[in-house]
């Protein structure tokens, strides 16, 4: 019997699909709360991931020591699926090439990403990912390091297009309290929280813009975080609205507790993953031509909707039909 081809082979011919990454990533800024989080990863698997945070977490005068503290945590035993990065200091701080010195220098093999945080321009932003590549040249590191720009400032969100079309920047991320403090009291302090925050028309321009270019250029949209620590239904809600209002396709957890309501909230409906795992089988079935299920013709362009759909199922630990997991996950390996 032939081999059947993969859809990562058959679907794309080139197009640059957003990386299928976990729907959930969590900030931690102080050792106990990083060794926490690597801990609940272990128990959970690889369904959310760290980011140990170098620019809020990091003490006054003590941030080389953070560094090296972050680097050694990555380099140890609690760090098991390697899905685990850093958020560094802005352009405009003395220590962002500190941070990368330390932690590109002893980590850049294990780290799953490194952020930007607060730029305010493009150039900016290619200013500090040339020195990310220069730091890992000359350590040997040959992988080239996904790099994440949070959002924060209007000079970013003017540049977002150019920003996003960066080779190595894989996720845009929105931080919201920092872009309505860019704006000088002009937009309520309530709109920090929901729903004022999906309802200004500036914070609605400023995500769908995000979303747009992100996702134009081959990048996720991260969505901001939730103020609300501990109501997991306020949590759900605001990953729900940010996941299908917006198009988000991933959000940033500070809690614990955040992290299963964001996954809930983002991960696919489990009936359209057993319809796309069917609709897939059979089209692979006959080598991606066009097909019926269900009375309605599908083609590639389902088809490629349908895949991404089912890789983000995986992605956040929903079962696969076993046909459609041995099919599409055990024969090759996911990007």
């Amino acid at each position: 019997m032939p081999k059947l081809t993969h859809p990562e082979q058959a679907l794309f011919d080139g197009l640059a699909p957003p990386p299928v990454l976990a729907a959930c990533e969590h900030f931690a800024g102080k050792r106990k709360l990083m060794e926490k989080a690597l801990l609940i990863q272990q128990e959970m698997g690889p369904v959310f991931d760290v980011t140990c945070d170098c620019e809020d977490g990091a003490p006054t005068g003590k941030e080389r020591e953070h560094a090296q503290m972050i680097a050694g945590l990555l380099n140890g035993p609690l760090n098991r699926f390697k899905r685990a990065g850093v958020r560094i200091h802005d352009y405009s701080h003395p220590n962002w090439r500190s941070d990368v010195d330390i932690l590109v220098g002893t980590s850049g093999h294990l780290l799953s990403h490194i952020t930007i945080p607060k730029p305010t321009s493009a150039k900016q932003v290619a200013a500090m990912i040339d020195y990310i590549r220069h730091i890992a040249e000359r350590h040997g590191i040959e992988r080239p390091i996904p790099i994440h720009i949070l959002i924060e400032t209007q000079g970013s969100l003017r540049e977002i297009w150019d920003i996003a079309s960066i080779d190595a920047v894989k996720v845009i991320d929105f931080g919201l309290m920092d872009f309505i403090s860019d704006h000088h009291g002009t937009i309520p302090a309530r709109c920090m929280r929901s729903p004022g925050q999906f309802e200004h028309r500036l914070l609605i321009r400023a995500k769908s813009e995000i979303v747009a270019a992100a996702l134009a250029n081959g990048c996720v949209p991260s969505h901001n975080v939730t103020l609300e620590l501990r109501d997991s239904r306020t949590v759900y809600n605001d990953a729900l609205s940010a996941r299908y209002d917006y198009g988000f396709l991933r959000m940033w957890s500070i809690h614990p507790m955040q992290i299963q309501p964001i996954i809930n909230a983002m991960k696919p409906d489990l009936t359209d993953v057993h319809n796309a795992a069917a609709i897939l089988l059979s089209a692979q079935r006959v080598e991606w031509a066009p097909i019926q299920y269900e009375g309605e013709l599908h083609d590639r362009a389902s088809y490629r909707y349908y895949w991404q759909l089912l890789k983000r199922a995986h992605a956040t630990g929903i079962s696969l039909p076993l046909q459609a997991h041995q099919a599409f996950f055990t024969s090759i390996r996911q990007p």
